[in-house]
């Protein structure tokens, strides 16, 4: 389930320079929210899937590109336009992302929202949530999601925002996998969840964060630092499992697309570092596409031999 979908417009260019006017070489735009990218990946590695998420109800274009990649989408419809996402790619590699808010309240029902998933669970095998909270669903959305799981046996899995992962967590999420800003955004109380993926403390800060997000509720706490690695706590142990090295095309969607090769793999009953290291091999296959969130199956085997194997912290 992914609330908040929208239409992703991406744009490439030289170079972004603001306050200036700026002349794009291509523009694509296409289906987006972060579970429409966990369901592509589910699709590429050959899962069946379902995806819940508003739609315009005037306005059949999203459907329709959700259809036309043989996505099984159950919309949940509200009025008006529907959320747009900005998406700039820098020759030099830098990418800026402009997030639309969603539709307001008074255009749709948010009441009508969790009966709709639990309706749906009663034939799935478990349930990702991610992605942020349009108006007017409360943070805890995604805890009510995990114990309505719970309820029916199902395992849950969670990426969403800090205040909406701090709202999850004491509902016991079988996984949560912020990276490693939005985790010390929940951890430390800030509002920037944007910091830096080095320095010689990478590795600690992510095995700290991980250890104190499973002590907080989730049976498995991933927390990923890009093409560094990630860290992973359980009531096993803690591991640092390292990244692959690959060239990147478009890293947009990346931690999407782990979180569909670990949902995929802890489904087929893998253990969770294997888990784990499956879903970072299936991220480093998705970056070496050029459009954020799409997935070359055949370029996961790769990556997943070039994988360090997981150590205990």
């Amino acid at each position: 389930m992914t609330p908040n979908t929208c239409t992703d417009v991406t744009t490439w260019l030289a170079a972004l320079a603001p306050g200036t006017v700026s002349r794009s070489r291509r523009t694509a735009s296409t289906a987006g929210g972060k579970g429409v990218n966990v369901c592509r990946t589910l699709r590429a590695l050959g899962r069946e899937h379902r995806l819940i998420g508003l739609s315009p109800a005037d306005d059949p274009r999203f459907a329709q590109l959700l259809a036309a990649e043989g996505c099984d989408f159950v919309p949940v419809p509200h009025r008006g336009p529907g959320r747009v996402a900005l998406i700039f790619l820098e020759d030099g590699g830098r990418v800026t992302v402009v997030n639309g808010r969603g539709p307001e309240p008074e255009d749709w029902d948010p009441e009508s929202f969790l009966p709709r998933v639990r309706a749906e669970l009663a034939s799935a095998p478990g349930v990702a949530c991610s992605g942020s909270l349009p108006p007017g669903l409360p943070l805890d959305t995604y805890g009510r999601v995990v114990e309505a799981a719970h309820e029916r046996g199902l395992e849950a899995y969670v990426d969403g925002a800090p205040a909406v992962l701090a709202a999850t967590l004491p509902s016991g999420p079988d996984l949560v996998s912020p990276n490693v800003g939005e985790a010390e955004a929940l951890l430390h109380g800030r509002a920037d969840e944007h910091v830096e993926e080095s320095g010689d403390d990478l590795v600690d800060r992510c095995l700290d964060a991980s250890r104190v997000l499973h002590e907080r509720g989730a049976r498995r706490a991933v927390v990923t630092a890009g093409s560094h690695g990630a860290a992973l706590t359980t009531a096993a142990g803690t591991w640092w499992i390292g990244a692959a090295r690959v060239p990147v095309a478009n890293p947009i969607g990346a931690g999407d697309s782990f979180l569909g090769g670990v949902s995929d793999a802890l489904l087929r009953g893998a253990g969770d570092v294997e888990a784990v290291r499956y879903g970072m091999a299936v991220a480093a296959a998705a970056v070496q596409h050029e459009t954020g969130g799409m997935l070359d199956a055949a370029l996961v085997a790769p990556a997943l031999a070039g994988l360090p194997a997981g150590v205990p912290a």
